[in-house]
C-alpha cells in the first residue's frame, strides 16, 4: 500500500516521504526522551503530553505477569539449593570451600548449560572493575589512606580459584570463566522440571576492607593483633534465569549488585575454636561451639525484656588479648541451616560482644542479635539491638511480618551492606567512648536500612544488578517511616521533599529507570529520589490510606518472587484505583523538576449595571488616577478657547459620567425582567479571583497554595495534578470567594519538593540570601617568619645563660630548702576554673529540635560509599550519659 501510494508521487516528493517513514521507525526503536509521544502532535506546537500513557514502555502482560501487576497464574522462579563447607585461614586471611549446588529447572524452556557468578573476581587487577574505574584526584594533597588504597588494588592477588567443577558422579564438567562470571556446560539438556547437582571447590584471598572498597573484608586490629572478618560473595552463585530476560549475567563491576534464586543453605563453617560466628540461618549445633553459659544466656534472652550479653564486653577482652598473643591451633565447626533465601553471608571474630533478645512476630520469636567489639562502645549496646527491634516493629507494619528466625548487625570494617537476616554496620564512638550526633544518628538510621534490606530485597526479591532504587529507593522510604516513629524531630536525611530539590534542580544526572553502572549521583538517584517521591505519593497525592493500602499490596504479591518495575507501577494504580502515569513518568522516566510559579493574579467582580453606582464608581477610578507629567505641567499652559470663548460648544460643559433618566428607566426595565433568584446574584458583593501558574521546572504536580485575606483568615486549596492535563506549561484557575485576598502561598509546607520559592508568592516577596563580613588579615612572608624564628632563638638562649647550667628555677628553690628534688607542680592559675562534678560528667547529646539534615550523617551503603568517601565525624565534645547496658543472664547453677 505505501509503496503504491508513494509510486503516484514526484521523485523528490516520494524521496521525502520515505525518509520520513523511516526516521519514524527509527524513532520507534531508539529510546526516546523519557516525556516522548510515540508521535508528535506538531499542530499543538509540538509539546510533550506529560498524561500520555507510559504502557508503550512495559512488557506486554502475559500469563507470567498481570497487567494488574500481579503474578500471573504461569509465573515461575528457578531454584537453588547449597550444602557448603568452608573454612576461614585467620593466618592467611584466607577462605577455601567446596558447595554442593542443587538446581532445579522451573522454566518451562530446555536448558544447555548454568551460569555462576563469581563475585570475587571483580578485585582482580585485570578485571573490568579495575580497568574502567575513573582515575581519582591526585592533586594537591593526597591522603596515605588513598596511596595505600591505589597501590594495594593494582597489586592485590584477588578472584577465585576455582579448584574443580564436577558432576553429581564427580565427573569433570566442562566450565569457561569471563570476568565476573562462569559458565558450565551440562553434560545433557536439563528438561523444565529436572535437577541437576553441581560440585565447586573454591578459595580466594580476603580483601582488606578498610583498603579496597568491598562488600566484604577483613579488619585490622594493630593493638591486640585480631581480625574481624564480614565475610559477603564468598561462593560461587547461580546466576538467575528469568522470564523477562533469561540469564541475568551481567559483569559485576560496581555499583549494580545482584540477581540471586532463593533455596535453602546448610552451611558449616570451620575457624578458630575462640571466634564467634554470625551468620544468616539459625545455628544448629549449639552445644559443639557455645559454652553452657552462653547456652543459658541465649536462652534467657529469648523471653527477656531487654537485650541480654550472650558473650560480655568482659569475656570478649580477655579472649582478643589471648587470642592475639597465642592464636589457637584448634578449630571449631558452626553449622547454619537457612530456609529460602537468596544469599548467605557470614562474620567471625575473637573481639565480638554478643548480645541478644526475642522479639515477638505473630506466634514466633525472633531473635534479634548484635556483634561487636569493645571498640564500639558503649553506643552498640545501647542502639544497635535495639534498631533491629524497631526495624522489625515499623517495616512489619508497612509491608508484612518478618518470616525468619533472626535479624543480625554486625560491626566491622563494612559501613553499611545487608544479606539475609545479617547485616553489616560500620559506625563506631571515639576511642575515649565519646561519640557525635552524627555518629548516634548515623547508626540508628544505618541499621534501620540495613535490616530493612530483608525486606527488600532479601524477600521482594527485586533485580538489583539492573534496578536499584527497587531496593535502595523502597528501602530508604520505609527507612525515613521508621526513623520518623524513632523520637520526634529525628534528624532524617532523606525523605522529606524539601531535602531533594538541590538535586532535583541539578544538572549532571538521569532518571530514576536507569541501569545501576549508568547512574549518575548514585545516592541521590537510587536512594533519595525514589524515596522522595514515594513519600510524596503518599503524602500529597494518594493520602496515607490509600497508599499504604496498595504499598502493602505490592508487598504481598511479590514476596519471594521476582518484581519488575511495570509490576510495581501496575500493583500501586491497581490498589489505589488511581492513574498515575504522569507521576512515573514525571518522577521516574525524567529528569524534570518541580518548580511551579505564580505569574499573576487578576480580580473579577460582579457589575450589577445601576447607572449611577457605575458613574460613581468611574468618577472615584479617574480622580484617583495619578496625571501623567505631561498632562500635570501642561495645565498651568495658557489655552486659546480662554482668550476667544467663541469656540467653545455642547462638549466643553459635557459631563461623559452624567447619568441621565433614560438611562436609569433602562435599568429599572432590565430589573423588572429578572426573577428573585436573579436578583440575588446581581447584588452579590463575591470576588473572582483568577489565578495564572506557569510550570517552570516542566514535572508536572498538584498545585497547593494557601490564601490569605485581608481579615487574616487562611484557606488551604489543593488542585490535582490534572490540571496541567491542556497545557502542561500554564494554567489559570478561578477561586470565587466572598473575601478580600491580600496574598497567595505556593507549597507552603514545602511537600512537593519545588525547587524555587522565590516565585512562589503573590504579591512577590524577597527570600533574603544572607553574607557574612570578615577582617582580612595579612600572612607572614617567608622572610618575615624566618627573622621572627631567629629572635626565638636569640631569647632562649639569653634566658639560659642567666640560669646555672643543668637547672631551672624549680630545681634551684628545691636545693635552697633542701627538700625533695623533684620538680614542684606548678600551682594552677588564678584564672583557671575548677574542676566540679557537673561539668565533669558527660552529657547526653540531645535531639535535634529543628530539622538539620547536616547533623545526620548519611546512611551509605557500600555502592555509596564507593564514589563518596564519608566524612570522619568530628570527636565530640560531650559524652553521652550511659543508659543501663544489657546484662548477662545469671550464671548456671553449679
Amino acid at each position: 500500500m505505501i509503496g503504491l501510494i508513494q509510486a503516484s508521487l514526484a521523485p523528490h516528493v516520494m524521496m521525502i516521504r520515505i525518509a520520513s517513514l523511516v526516521a519514524l521507525a527509527v524513532g520507534m526503536l531508539v529510546p526516546q526522551p523519557a516525556w516522548a509521544q510515540p508521535l508528535i502532535n506538531a499542530k499543538y506546537d509540538g509539546r510533550p503530553d506529560p498524561f500520555y500513557p507510559i504502557d508503550i514502555w512495559f512488557a506486554s502482560p502475559n500469563d507470567q505477569r498481570l497487567a494488574s501487576g500481579a503474578p500471573g497464574p504461569q509465573y515461575w522462579q528457578q531454584r537453588a539449593d547449597y550444602v557448603i563447607d568452608v573454612t576461614l585461614d585467620d593466618k592467611r586471611q584466607r577462605i577455601s570451600g567446596k558447595e554442593r549446588i542443587t538446581y532445579t529447572n522451573r522454566s518451562p524452556h530446555p536448558l544447555t548449560y548454568l551460569w555462576l557468578q563469581l563475585d570475587q573476581n571483580r578485585y582482580r587487577p585485570d578485571s573490568e572493575a579495575m580497568l574502567t574505574a575513573p582515575a581519582p584526584s591526585l592533586e594537591g594533597r593526597v591522603p596515605f589512606s588513598q596511596l595505600r588504597s591505589l597501590l594495594v588494588s593494582e597489586s592485590f592477588p584477588g578472584g577465585f580459584e576455582i579448584g574443580s567443577v564436577l558432576a553429581k558422579d564427580d565427573t569433570p564438567l566442562p566450565h569457561t570463566v569471563i570476568g565476573t562470571v562462569m559458565r558450565i556446560d551440562l553434560p545433557e539438556t536439563l528438561m523444565p522440571g529436572e535437577k541437576i547437582e553441581v560440585k565447586i571447590e573454591f578459595a580466594y584471598q580476603i580483601t582488606d576492607a578498610k583498603l579496597i572498597r568491598s562488600r566484604g573484608g577483613y579488619e585490622f586490629f594493630p593493638d591486640d593483633g585480631n581480625y574481624i572478618y564480614e565475610l559477603a560473595q564468598w561462593f560461587p552463585r547461580l546466576v538467575a534465569y528469568t522470564d523477562y530476560g533469561g540469564w541475568r549475567h551481567d559483569q559485576y563491576v560496581r555499583y549494580g549488585e545482584f540477581t540471586l534464586e532463593f533455596g535453602d543453605y546448610e552451611v558449616r563453617i570451620t575457624v578458630p575454636e575462640d571466634m564467634i560466628v554470625a551468620a544468616t540461618g539459625e545455628l544448629q549445633n549449639p552445644d559443639e561451639v557455645l559454652s553452657e553459659t552462653q547456652r543459658q544466656r541465649f536462652a534467657e534472652a529469648a523471653t527477656a525484656k531487654q537485650p541480654v550479653f550472650v558473650v560480655t564486653p568482659e569475656e570478649a577482652k580477655a579472649t582478643e588479648q589471648q587470642g592475639g598473643k597465642t592464636p589457637p591451633a584448634e578449630t571449631k565447626t558452626w553449622e547454619f541451616h537457612a530456609e529460602n533465601v537468596r544469599d548467605f553471608a557470614f562474620a567471625a571474630s575473637r573481639k565480638f560482644i554478643w548480645d541478644a533478645v526475642g522479639h515477638p512476630a505473630q506466634d514466633r520469636t525472633v531473635m534479634a542479635m548484635s556483634y561487636y567489639p569493645n571498640e564500639a562502645e558503649p553506643l552498640w549496646s545501647q542502639y544497635s539491638t535495639a534498631a533491629i527491634a524497631h526495624t522489625l516493629d515499623v517495616y512489619g507494619k508497612f509491608t508484612f511480618d518478618y518470616p525468619y528466625p533472626v535479624a543480625i548487625s554486625v560491626n566491622g570494617p563494612i559501613y553499611g551492606m545487608e544479606y539475609p537476616m545479617i547485616c553489616y554496620n560500620g559506625p563506631r564512638p571515639e576511642k575515649d567512648g565519646t561519640y557525635s550526633q552524627a555518629t548516634k544518628y548515623g547508626l540508628i538510621s544505618v541499621i534501620i536500612h540495613e535490616v530493612g534490606h530483608n525486606w527488600f530485597p532479601m524477600i521482594v526479591n527485586s533485580d538489583e544488578r539492573r534496578w536499584s532504587w527497587m531496593d535502595e529507593g523502597l528501602n530508604t522510604f520505609l527507612q525515613y517511616l521508621a526513623e520518623q516513629e524513632w523520637e520526634p524531630d529525628y534528624p532524617s536525611r532523606r525523605g522529606e521533599p524539601a531535602d531533594i530539590v538541590g538535586f532535583m534542580a541539578s544538572r549532571n544526572q538521569r532518571p530514576i529507570m536507569t541501569e545501576s553502572e549508568s547512574i549518575l549521583q548514585f545516592g541521590n538517584n537510587a536512594y533519595a529520589k525514589p524515596a522522595t517521591a514515594l513519600n510524596i505519593l503518599r503524602e500529597t497525592i494518594l493520602g496515607r490510606e490509600v497508599f499504604d493500602f496498595a504499598f502493602k499490596e505490592y508487598s504481598n504479591r511479590w514476596r519471594f518472587k521476582r518484581p519488575m518495575p511495570e509490576d510495581f507501577f501496575r500493583t500501586l494504580e491497581d490498589a489505589s484505583g488511581q492513574s498515575l502515569d504522569w507521576f512515573w513518568r514525571g518522577w521516574f522516566y525524567s529528569t524534570d523538576h518541580v518548580d511551579v510559579a505564580i505569574d499573576r493574579v487578576r480580580l473579577y467582580q460582579i457589575d450589577p449595571g445601576d447607572p449611577d453606582e457605575t458613574s460613581d464608581r468611574r468618577r472615584r477610578e479617574r480622580e484617583a488616577r495619578a496625571k501623567s507629567i505631561s498632562a500635570e505641567r501642561n495645565e498651568e499652559l495658557p489655552k486659546k478657547v480662554d482668550r476667544e470663548p467663541g469656540l467653545k460648544d455642547f462638549y466643553n460643559d459635557y459631563d461623559d459620567l452624567a447619568v441621565s433618566d433614560d438611562d436609569r428607566k433602562a435599568y429599572q426595565r432590565f430589573l423588572d425582567g429578572l426573577d428573585s433568584d436573579e436578583r440575588k446574584l446581581l447584588k452579590r458583593k463575591t470576588n473572582f479571583y483568577v489565578f495564572s501558574f506557569r510550570n517552570v521546572g516542566g514535572l508536572v504536580t498538584p498545585i497547593i497554595f494557601d490564601l490569605v485575606f485581608e481579615d487574616d483568615s487562611r484557606e488551604r486549596m489543593t488542585i490535582p495534578a490534572t490540571i496541567w492535563r491542556v497545557d502542561p506549561r500554564a494554567v489559570d484557575k478561578l477561586v470565587i470567594t466572598d473575601k478580600t485576598l491580600r496574598r497567595i502561598e505556593i507549597d507552603p509546607q514545602r511537600q512537593t519538593a519545588d525547587t524555587d520559592e522565590a516565585n512562589n508568592h503573590w504579591p512577590p516577596q524577597l527570600v533574603p540570601s544572607r553574607f557574612q563580613l570578615f577582617k582580612s588579615t595579612q600572612s607572614g612572608n617567608p622572610m618575615r617568619k624566618a627573622k621572627e624564628a631567629e629572635a626565638k632563638a636569640r631569647d632562649a638562649k639569653s634566658k639560659d645563660s642567666k640560669e646555672p647550667e643543668g637547672k631551672g628555677s624549680e630545681a634551684k628553690e628545691s636545693e635552697a630548702k633542701g627538700g625533695d628534688k623533684k620538680p614542684v607542680k606548678p600551682a594552677a592559675k588564678a584564672d583557671q576554673p575548677k574542676p566540679n562534678a557537673e561539668a565533669a560528667a558527660p552529657k547526653k547529646p540531645q535531639a535535634a529540635k529543628t530539622k538539620d539534615t547536616k547533623n545526620a550523617k548519611e546512611v551509605k551503603s557500600v555502592e555509596e560509599a564507593e564514589s563518596e568517601s564519608p566524612a570522619k565525624d568530628q570527636p565530640a565534645k560531650e559524652k553521652e550519659k550511659e543508659k543501663p547496658k544489657p546484662k548477662p543472664a545469671k550464671e548456671p547453677a553449679a
